[in-house]
Parts: structure tokens; C-alpha cells; sequence
């Protein structure tokens, strides 16, 4: 745990479930601070410890009975552990670092449908190749290509460090179509770094992901993209009929 949490684990910091209690003494610019320390030293946490198992992301939920953390990931069944076992040690750890109250705290594990289309599986999935001794480019082209597979619109992977040689370099893959800048980028990118800590040095991972337009909202972004344009097909019209016995020219030539 000393491990998992570092050296933040001596930092006292204020918990959701002491906040809600404490609305009237707690200011509302320290309130947000220290929920996006606690969600921030939750994340780093989970993503150690989890890092096997697909870890996507976690979310945090205050009701005035308790918090609820919803951790996703690709393998829930792992996560979850033998009858609930893992599940309820991670529960026990969260309750003891940060003060929350018996009973008040519960953990859920949700299923990512698509883990193509989430950018920190791949960057651990492939963090996990390259440790396995597997060529850089081989590696990366093999998620590149999985990532297009499964739908998504584009992708890139970059990877820096020393790669072979002693001299440090920078290698990026991309493919399919990738905005990076604008609104629609909080919606469309899905992004994720990770740190390989391989035997000549660190190796660093960038995996972005650009979502396909899902109208439902389940497999992508609801939002369409701004400068889509929509070509309809031309109505069928028929020709305007001029009517019979009708000479051209005006009634008074003749």
C-alpha cells in the first residue's frame, strides 16, 4: 500500500463523505481542491494495482448516505477477485487511508464493452508487450491495427526513449483520422500515458484514440462533429408538362 500510494500517503487530505458533513465549515474553492486530490491519488492508486487487469478509469459518486466508486475495467472478474475477495480488501484500504465512516464507502467494478476503443488499456496492453521483450514497431502496429479493427475513427501511438540504440528517439504510428484541437476533441479523443520501466531506461507511451459518432451514446460520442455535412439525395421531380394546344408567343401576335 506504502508502494501503491507513495509518499502522498502522509499528506492528510479531506474526504467526499467528511466534505458533506462539513458543508458549512469547508470553503467551496478548498472543497474542489480536495476532491480532485482525493480522485487524483485514488486513480494513481488503482492504476497500480490494477494494472493487469485492464484498468479504464474510475468514478466517484457522493450521495448523503454513502460514496460510491465505480472502477472500470476490461476484467471485472479479476477485479472483483474470488467471491468479492479483492474487491472488499480495495474497500478496506480506500476506508482506512482516508477516514471514511464504516459502511459508508463501497467499491463496484464496471465492464468496459469495447476495450479498442479505450486508450488506457491499449497503452497498458501495450506497456505489457514491450516488457515481454516484443520489437517496438511490431508492438505498436499490432495496437494500431486492433484499434481500427474494432471502429474507431483514427488512432495514434507514440513511443520515446531508447529504443535499441543508447540515443533517445521518437517513433509515432497513426492511422485513420485524428482532430486535436476544439471542443469536439474533449469528446472524441480518448487519451492515455503510461511509463514502460524497461532495463535501458524508461520508455514513454502515448495512445490516443479518436471515437466514432454513436447517436445512442453507448459505443461513442453523442455529439456530432460540427463541420459534419450531411449530402441528402435530390427529391424526384418530374419535368414541368407544357399544356397541349398552347402556342408559344403572346395572345395578341395573332
Amino acid at each position: 500500500l506504502a508502494q501503491g500510494l507513495g509518499a502522498s500517503a502522509q499528506v492528510p487530505t479531506v474526504t467526499s463523505s467528511e466534505m458533506a458533513s462539513a458543508q458549512t465549515q469547508i470553503s467551496k474553492k478548498r472543497k474542489f481542491v480536495a476532491d480532485g486530490v482525493f480522485y487524483a491519488e485514488l486513480n494513481e492508486f488503482l492504476m497500480r494495482t490494477l494494472a493487469e487487469d485492464g484498468y479504464a478509469g474510475v468514478e466517484v459518486r457522493v450521495t448523503p448516505i454513502r460514496t460510491e466508486i465505480i472502477i472500470r475495467a476490461t476484467r471485472t472478474r479479476e477485479v472483483l477477485g474470488e467471491k468479492g475477495r479483492r474487491i472488499r480488501e480495495l474497500t478496506a484500504v480506500v476506508q482506512k487511508r482516508y477516514g471514511f465512516p464504516e459502511n459508508s464507502v463501497e467499491l463496484f467494478a464496471e465492464r468496459v464493452e469495447n476495450r479498442a476503443s479505450c486508450a488506457m488499456a491499449q497503452a497498458e496492453s501495450l506497456r505489457y508487450k514491450l516488457l515481454g521483450g516484443l520489437a517496438v514497431r511490431r508492438a505498436c502496429y499490432g495496437v494500431v491495427r486492433f484499434i481500427m479493427e474494432n471502429g474507431a475513427k483514427g488512432c495514434e501511438v507514440i513511443i520515446s526513449g531508447k529504443l535499441r540504440a543508447q540515443r533517445a528517439k521518437a517513433m509515432k504510428f497513426k492511422d485513420g483520422y485524428l482532430i486535436s484541437t476544439g471542443e469536439p476533441k474533449n469528446h472524441y479523443i480518448d487519451e492515455a500515458v503510461r511509463h514502460v520501466l524497461m532495463r535501458q531506461g524508461v520508455l514513454g507511451v502515448k495512445v490516443k484514440i479518436m471515437l466514432a459518432h454513436d447517436p445512442e451514446g453507448k459505443m461513442g460520442p453523442k455529439m456530432t462533429m460540427p463541420d459534419n455535412v450531411i449530402v441528402h439525395e435530390p427529391k424526384d421531380e418530374a419535368p414541368p408538362m407544357q399544356p397541349a394546344g398552347d402556342s408559344p408567343g403572346y395572345a395578341g401576335d395573332a
